[in-house]
């Protein structure tokens, strides 16, 4: 698990897109079955943007190109937010086989020529798919969530709607894919990745029942699965398509399903979120005209603008929090920050080019740059800085001291490196030095300095878009 200091990344978060995108996700039948009209989805958009104590919700994410009960008709969906302005993320559904997914595009190509342009410019992306990969994978055959599609079939199923918009008026459109972080960190999965324009990540603290989840440790896990996809999807961006907290239903472990539990959830991530990624929540209504175990929505049965808690965002996490899209100072103070809250001390060294490298946050522990290069991140690492004298010049040594999953401090790694004089040192191994002293052993030093050993290899050389800023966290919320 993360800790605090990391979780304190959102008022430095950017996105690439101009117009960040805010919504919900939509079904496209009641609980009862029913399929909805489009009027009904049209009360459904009029109300996400009227909910009390929140703005912003004019997207819709949809699951299907195709109306309930049909073969291939478009869904009733699209005229409602072409009526409403809406803007739409398209979904094709992946997991039924190659003929309903060829009824899928039948669907989506259908939709271009009845509504033309004013269906296409309110399309801000294509989801080809949604969890199929979870499906497949040994987690979702253990839940036995159902049918799902593989990578390769995913993506064929990219490159197959690819081909069917060419010449259209959806001609590049921006085409991603939508699953569970577990999926995106299998390693099974990259294709679907390089497929992709963007990724959607589906979260939920709520059903993480082998780990601690109480609703107070919600915030850490969302924010670990969020920082665990963006190490994988490289310069890929990264959406959250689908997360939320239940109002009602069962204990999950130690996640209680309660309207002040969604609230505190709300609080925590979506407080944190919503204005600078794009965000699609779960979800605005889902017990219409019966109430599902568990239910995520933030009204109740009746279709209303009040919602069941408060939706307003304390000042210093809400959505219009400033947003910093630079390196600069902004990552030198959060070394400082996160290496002081251990006790460490922040790692800077202009012994290699122009430096310096700070640290900034990853899935798997701290990396950061040096003079705009990239270097990789020990696993779960802070790090502490000593100096020695070596003949007439200075090594800089730099060791990192490993966060268990409780927090505590753990043994001590490999070292990285440094420089002295004109003398290159190679790398070497560090015992257990505490945490914030002078590193013990073998010296660890290389001249370059811009090395980090052990880790994946994280995008940390700008800190400007959206990983980079991802990667820059701040003091706490």
């Amino acid at each position: 698990m993360l800790t605090s200091s990391l979780l304190a990344f959102a008022a430095s978060l950017s996105t690439t897109s101009a117009t960040v995108l805010q919504g919900f996700n939509y079904a496209t039948t009641f609980t009862s079955g029913a399929a909805k009209t489009q009027s009904d989805f049209e009360a459904e958009f009029s109300t996400a943007k009227g909910l009390v104590g929140a703005s912003g919700f004019t997207s819709a994410r949809l699951y299907t190109m195709i109306a309930p009960g049909t073969s291939n008709t478009p869904v009733s969906a699209i005229p409602a937010a072409i009526a409403q302005k809406t803007s739409l993320l398209l979904g094709m559904w992946a997991s039924a086989g190659q003929d309903d997914f060829k009824n899928e595009l039948s669907a989506l190509t259908s939709a271009i020529t009845q509504y033309g342009t004013a269906f296409t410019d309110l399309v801000v992306g294509i989801s080809v798919g949604s969890e199929d990969l979870y499906r497949v994978s040994s987690i979702g055959i253990q839940n036995k969530a159902g049918q799902g599609a593989d990578a390769a079939t995913v993506v064929s199923y990219i490159n197959q709607t690819r081909t069917a918009i060419e010449g259209t008026s959806l001609s590049g459109a921006s085409i991603g894919h939508v699953d569970t972080w577990t999926a995106w960190v299998d390693p099974a999965n990259p294709t679907v990745i390089s497929a992709c324009d963007w990724i959607g990540m589906d979260a939920y603290p709520y059903f993480q029942s082998t780990v601690s989840n109480a609703v107070d440790s919600g915030k850490e896990l969302f924010f670990e699965a969020y920082y665990n996809t963006t190490s994988k999807a490289g310069s890929k961006e990264v959406w959250i398509t689908e997360t939320g907290w239940p109002v009602s239903g069962p204990v999950s472990n130690l996640a209680v399903a309660s309207i002040s539990n969604a609230k505190t959830y709300w609080d925590d991530v979506a407080c944190a979120v919503l204005g600078k990624i794009n965000t699609y929540w779960y979800t605005l209504q889902d017990a219409a005209p019966t109430t599902p175990s568990p239910s995520f929505g933030l009204v109740g049965q009746s279709l209303t603008t009040t919602p069941l808690y408060d939706l307003t965002c304390p000042a210093s996490g809400s959505s219009s929090s400033s947003v910093s899209s630079s390196a600069g100072t902004s990552t030198t103070a959060v070394a400082s920050s996160v290496a002081s809250s251990y006790g460490a001390s922040t790692v800077e060294t202009s012994s290699a080019g122009s430096g310096p490298i700070v640290i900034s946050a990853a899935s798997s522990g701290y990396g950061g740059s040096s003079n705009g290069t990239a270097v990789a991140a020990p696993t779960s690492a802070l790090y502490t800085t000593a100096s020695v004298s070596v003949g007439s010049g200075s090594i800089s040594l730099t060791t990192y001291a490993i966060a268990t999953s409780a927090g505590a401090v753990g043994p001590i790694g490999t070292g990285i490196g440094g420089s002295g004089s004109s003398t290159t040192f190679a790398n070497g191994t560090v015992s257990t030095p505490t945490l914030g002293s002078s590193p013990v052993g073998s010296s660890t030093t290389k001249a370059a300095a811009t090395q980090f050993t052990g880790g994946a290899t994280i995008n940390a050389g700008s800190v400007g878009g959206i990983v980079g800023a991802m990667l820059a966290v701040v003091a706490a919320l």
